[in-house]
């Protein structure tokens, strides 16, 4: 872990919205180090010892939380606050569940699944004999946005619920700033996740990170942008891909189309069960638009890789 900065935000400093009302943690001076003590996305509801039966518990009014705000001196509206996102360390444990409601397949997944991981070395074994490595990062990361609040699980211009595997650690991104301060926040510790994030939950985990804010004037974004660290894919597999295409004129039923494709692939070849194969291209498999510009069809494919099935 980055050594401890003269800021930090504790484990119940978290607020609920993108809300430029709310008042700030701190203010800092363009270029510090801020760490944050940010509890899973659950806002600590679910535990290493949580059964599926407690999603039955779940206040659905906390989670998606965020640390936060950290009002950043000098930043304005029309700046780009520059966040060098410099560390993540997730805790020893994570969550991945089918939630009633959630997901691209919600339908075919209507009742609740959670499945627990233990972390360690590097690797979380979400089932037995299949070992996802962690490239850990926060789905959330956000200024607040000019105008009214905004909830903080679909994300904006601002940013917000991103749940961007490539931003780990090393990679920068930019963000528009909206109002005085900028009043940056982040949360949604994921230990991995594939592209998508189809079931709706990623390996959710606390997360301790440190992130550098800073000014910019010379960049201009009117949305996130930003710089990865490591190839595209590089962190979750080492050697070839299992893909299936879903084909047609809607690119969000041909997610769904492709991601079941890949699930009955699984529960065929790997022998797995539907909402585990499900639970598993959410943590390690990836959803990339194929083909976008031969009308009337689109192909949007799921891909899963090889590299960590035993």
């Amino acid at each position: 872990m980055t050594p401890r900065s003269p800021f930090h935000v504790r484990r119940d400093q978290w607020h609920l919205a993108w809300d430029a009302t709310i008042p700030p943690l701190m203010s800092v001076p363009s270029g510090s180090v801020v760490d944050f003590d940010a509890l899973d996305a659950s806002n600590g509801q679910v535990g290493p010892d949580s059964r599926t039966a407690d999603l039955a518990q779940l206040d659905f009014s906390r989670v998606d939380q965020v640390a936060g705000p950290i009002l950043v001196e000098e930043a304005m509206p029309g700046d780009t606050l520059e966040v060098e996102l410099l560390d993540f360390q997730p805790g020893d444990w994570g969550w991945t569940a089918s939630i009633p409601g959630f997901g691209l397949l919600a339908d075919d997944f209507p009742d609740p699944y959670l499945r627990i991981t233990r972390l360690a070395d590097g690797f979380g074994e979400l089932l037995p004999g299949i070992r996802i490595p962690l490239a850990p990062f926060c789905g959330e990361l956000g200024v607040a946005p000019a105008g009214e609040p905004r909830s903080t699980i679909p994300p904006a211009e601002h940013g917000g619920n991103m749940d961007t595997r490539h931003l780990t650690a090393g990679s920068v991104l930019w963000l528009p700033v909206q109002v005085p301060g900028a009043l940056f926040s982040l949360g949604d510790g994921h230990a991995a996740q594939g592209d998508g994030e189809v079931c709706g939950t990623a390996i959710e985990t606390p997360m301790r990170a440190a992130v550098r804010l800073t000014v910019r004037r010379d960049v201009r974004v009117t949305a996130p942008e930003f710089r990865t660290s490591t190839p595209l894919g590089a962190s979750t597999n080492t050697a070839g891909w299992l893909a299936t295409d879903g084909v047609g004129p809607d690119l969000f039923q041909a997610a769904r189309d492709a991601v079941r494709r890949m699930i009955d692939r699984l529960v065929t070849e790997r022998g797995l069960l539907p909402v585990d194969a499900y639970l598993l291209l959410s943590v390690a498999g990836d959803l990339r638009i194929s083909e976008i510009v031969d009308q009337p069809n689109w192909i949007v494919t799921a891909y899963c890789p090889s590299s960590i099935f035993g």
